[in-house]
């Protein structure tokens, strides 16, 4: 008997401490590592949430900028904090989805490095094309597209970017030859595209947008599953092309390890600031379509059913790892 007390005691006291880790939490400021740059939208709707966060918990959030290296710096300082509740990784499509099968090797574990707390919001692309050209539909412009090859220019941000990969796997699947135009910032994609130089465009929809509703832009169709507030007008891809669905997106994750308790307190706590719908709308401003934060589990399915999705894609469109 004497030898299963302080077993039966060390389980107590365990038992007793998890709830009041999380009941304490937090007793500091917390960190989230962000991918992207000071400035970027992205970063500017991590603020936003971080602030009011901030707010609820009595401490500060604080988004931490760890750009460069196509988002493996970032990736591999989240996958090496310390696992205690107190650091997390703010993460894009490229880390979790495509940097495994555009990279020959990683400092990280997009898989196991990582434990998924809660889905932020979708980054749906828009393919708009300036207004002196023919197609007035998505229809239009494959049909275009097929009558001449390689004669319509598509401005992205190169074939590796999220919206370049989303360009070639639209010539795969449509049967096209568009001529992808790659542009180091998106503000000159767009610009050479309102001067004529390139013909099309596939960039996020919170870049695209306020050109689409001045009318300098014709969108023609959104990348994701579903049409999107504020484009509704706009159809899918989907609609002309059956199970064409892509988006960027981005989710909140903690290194391995992290304490349950806490990061379901973080999920509950991120789904009450992701249904205020003043937050929606300015979270859309920045090109963020908030969802719900869903379970921890939920995003775990997702992850993995993105990286299959991107294992076929980068295979199809035939990117090599480098």
């Amino acid at each position: 008997m004497r030898t299963t007390a302080p077993a039966l005691l060390l389980a107590l006291a365990c038992a007793a401490h998890a709830p009041a880790a999380a009941q304490d939490w937090p007793a500091r400021p917390v960190r989230w590592i962000l991918p992207q740059p000071s400035g970027a939208s992205v970063d500017i709707a991590a603020r936003i949430l971080a602030a009011e966060l901030s707010r609820a918990w009595g401490r500060q959030v604080v988004v931490d900028n760890r750009p460069g290296g196509q988002t493996v710096i970032a990736a591999q300082a989240a996958a090496r904090a310390a696992a205690d509740g107190y650091n997390f990784f703010l993460a894009t499509t490229a880390p979790l989805a495509v940097n495994p099968y555009t990279f020959k090797s990683l400092p990280y574990d997009p898989a196991k490095d990582f434990v998924p707390v809660a889905k932020v919001g979708s980054a749906p692309f828009v393919i708009a094309v300036h207004p002196a050209l023919s197609a007035q539909s998505f229809p239009e412009l494959v049909a275009l597209a097929r009558s001449q090859p390689r004669k319509i220019a598509i401005a992205n941000q190169g074939a590796r970017s999220l919206g370049g990969m989303i360009s070639q796997a639209l010539n795969v699947a449509a049967g096209i030859q568009l001529l992808p135009v790659p542009y180091n910032a998106p503000a000159v994609a767009i610009q050479d595209t309102l001067g004529g130089r390139t013909q099309a465009v596939m960039l996020s929809a919170g870049v695209l947008t306020p050109f689409l509703k001045r009318g300098d832009l014709r969108p023609l169709a959104v990348t994701g599953a579903s049409r999107i507030a504020g484009l509704e007008q706009v159809p899918t891809v989907a609609e002309t092309l059956k199970g064409f669905e892509y988006n960027g997106w981005y989710a909140l994750l903690a290194p391995a390890g992290a304490p349950g308790p806490i990061l379901r307190k973080v999920n509950r706590d991120l789904d009450r600031v992701l249904a205020d719908p003043d937050i929606v709308q300015r979270l859309r401003e920045f090109g963020i379509y908030a969802e719900a934060a869903g379970t921890p589990e939920a995003l775990g399915r997702f992850l993995q059913a993105e990286r299959q999705r991107w294992s076929r894609t980068v295979r199809e469109i035939g990117i090599e790892p480098e």
